[in-house]
């Protein structure tokens, strides 16, 4: 490290500048341990050179003073040798940064040079004793306590020797100064002194104040480059100061976030997480995080963010003034849009697991038992046709010949619900009569309704225009809705197919007098593979889209569907479409749910056209 100062120095006493040069040299002489600290380094810098400046000074004058005075006594001896000793209190400080070791040998020194020449220029009334109190307080300007108890106590012990080296007359040579000589010269060397002591302080004190001064540009530059907002708080949990991020952030300067400005901006359902999160980071060890948000802008401007803080405690915060805490306040609403849309994409996979499952079990039975029928009975056929008279085999026949048309039927309503899942249903809207479409299909069902001791009936009003839609659509809606009202209406009960217009739709109600739906089965009547009531659901065939493949229709035509329940007492179905499904409402438009305890209105799914004749 040292190595690497010179090199640095040896490049600027190149370029000429001796005092840069200076302060690199004396910045090697800094010992390590305090290098990280700026002001304790600024106070090895000041007595080091302070010390060394005076030991130099005084070992130049040394040989011209050997000149004019010839060989010294042992007290010249001794004053040489005090004045020599603050160059080996720098090289002690530089090597061990010990400060108030090192201070207390250049206090014990200049004590002793005081006692020298104020016992060898007039004892006590010498104007050398005064020096005695520049021990402390120069050692008071350094900044450390124990070196200026040290001082002060080595200048109490100078003066008691002083005091008892009068008393005693040890000193050989008594012989005072004139007043007219000692008084400038000890003046001005103290003034002297005191201009030395004075300039290295108030450098040091200005470099300190341009370090500051540099350190907060640099912090002011450093958080105006981080988009994240910094807070300071107090013990309270109030924002002391904050970080100018809080204008991309929140929409406001960092004035309108101080005291409670930023806690009025927490949403009131989190406010007991952030002021939990200040609490647990101002009274431990670790930082803590805390997800909440926060209201940003102002009026119209006004919106909600997600954020995302972590909170230090200020571990020097000794000051009761003194942040306590600092937080760093993140925005985090492209995370949660992605954890929504994770979440989104779990919910349909499971949901799509759920639907496999279901399909499985329900087509599995579906097609089990019609098979079933065909197999057993065509072998019969073909095993017995010697045995099997005439009726019992146009019997078998049927069996065979209706389940055949069964297994048809529920192909067929597969593929027409996989193509309305995925957009490939073609639709061709012509214009045709709806009331016929109506008769036709209740004379069609009609048959398998008196095998079940079900009454048909029909309302039909009058001057019903023509309608343009998918015709054969259509009327898998009505095959559909008529089919279930009649498997779920026990004998004796009525089925009824009306049909009238309202403003520009067309309405379609079949009602039922059957067993009806319970309240919390109606959100999911629609659903693929879902039969209400499983008291019930298993005593009648069927795969379950029905209602799910006249949704898809009806949302191909961009229609509504209601269904009104109540057990015991019913069902009934209506389905609007537009005269014109060419010119209803805007595809991809929301259709209201309303849920009651005997309305449920199901949106009609509307998966695209893929033709358009």
């Amino acid at each position: 490290m040292r190595g690497a100062r010179r090199s640095r120095c040896d490049q600027t006493l190149q370029s000429g500048n001796w005092v840069s040069v200076f302060e690199g040299r004396l910045a090697g002489l800094v010992h390590e341990s305090v290098q990280d600290d700026a002001v304790e380094r600024t106070r090895h810098e000041r007595f080091i050179a302070s010390r060394m400046g005076t030991g130099l000074i005084a070992l130049g004058l040394l040989p011209l003073y050997l000149v004019l005075r010839g060989v010294p006594s042992p007290v010249e001896c001794l004053v040489i040798l005090c004045l020599a000793a603050p160059l080996f209190g720098a090289a002690i400080l530089s090597r061990s940064g010990r400060l108030d070791i090192a201070h207390a040998i250049s206090s014990a020194s200049l004590a002793v040079l005081v006692v020298c020449i104020a016992g060898s220029s007039g004892g006590l009334t010498s104007p050398a004793s005064i020096w005695l109190l520049a021990i402390p307080l120069e050692a008071a300007l350094s900044g450390s306590r124990r070196a200026a108890l040290a001082a002060t106590i080595v200048a109490v012990a100078a003066a008691l020797a002083l005091v008892a080296l009068e008393l005693t007359g040890v000193f050989p040579l008594r012989q005072a100064w004139p007043a007219a000589i000692a008084t400038p010269v000890f003046a001005i060397a103290a003034i002297a002194h005191a201009a030395a002591v004075a300039l290295v302080r108030t450098r040091g004190e200005d470099e300190q104040r341009l370090r500051i001064r540099a350190r907060d540009a640099q912090d002011r530059s450093l958080l105006q480059a981080i988009d994240d907002l910094i807070t300071w708080h107090d013990r309270t949990g109030a924002v002391v100061k904050a970080s100018p991020a809080s204008q991309k952030l929140l929409g406001v300067g960092p004035g309108s976030l101080q005291g409670r400005g930023l806690f009025a901006r927490v949403h009131v359902s989190d406010r007991p997480a952030y002021l939990k999160a200040i609490s647990d980071a101002a009274s431990g060890d670790r930082a803590v995080a805390a997800q909440f948000r926060l209201h940003a802008g102002v009026g119209d401007e006004s919106r909600v963010v997600w954020v995302e803080m972590r909170a230090h405690r200020v571990v020097d915060a000794a000051d009761a003034d003194a942040p306590a805490v600092v937080a760093v306040t993140r925005d985090i609403c492209e995370r949660k849009s992605r954890e929504e849309d994770l979440d989104l994409a779990r919910a349909r996979a499971e949901r799509a697991d759920e639907l496999k499952a279901s399909f499985l079990a329900t087509v599995s039975h579906e097609l089990r038992t019609p098979l079933n029928a065909i197999i057993g009975f065509s072998e019969i056929l073909a095993t017995e046709t010697g045995t099997v008279d005439e009726a019992r085999r146009r019997d078998y026949a049927r069996i065979i010949h209706e389940s055949g048309h069964h297994l048809l039927a529920v192909v067929n309503t597969l593929l027409d619900m996989s193509k309305i899942e995925t957009g490939n249903f073609d639709v061709v809207p012509e214009p045709f009569d709806m009331a016929a479409l109506v008769g036709g299909c209740c004379d069609l069902m009609r048959l398998k309704a008196e095998q079940g001791g079900v009454t048909i009936a029909r309302e039909i009003a009058a001057e019903i225009p023509e309608i343009v839609a998918d015709r054969r659509a259509c009327k898998q809606i009505l095959i559909n809705l008529l089919s279930n009202a009649v498997k779920f209406t026990p004998s004796g009960g009525c089925v009824t197919a009306t049909l009238r217009r309202e403003r520009d739709q067309l309405v379609i109600a079949v009602t039922d007098t059957g067993v009806g739906v319970p309240e919390t089965d109606l959100p999911k009547l629609g659903n693929p593979f879902f039969q209400a009531n499983s008291s019930y659901s298993r005593a009648h065939e069927g795969t379950g889209l029905g209602l799910s493949v006249v949704r898809g229709l009806v949302g191909l035509h961009q229609g509504t569907m209601t269904i009104e329940s109540q057990m015991g007492e019913g069902t009934r179905v209506t389905v609007s479409l537009p005269l014109d499904c060419r010119a209803g409402v805007p595809r991809g438009a929301a259709i209201p749910v309303q849920t009651s305890a005997r309305l449920h209105v199901l949106q009609a799914r509307d998966k695209g056209v893929k033709k358009i004749a």
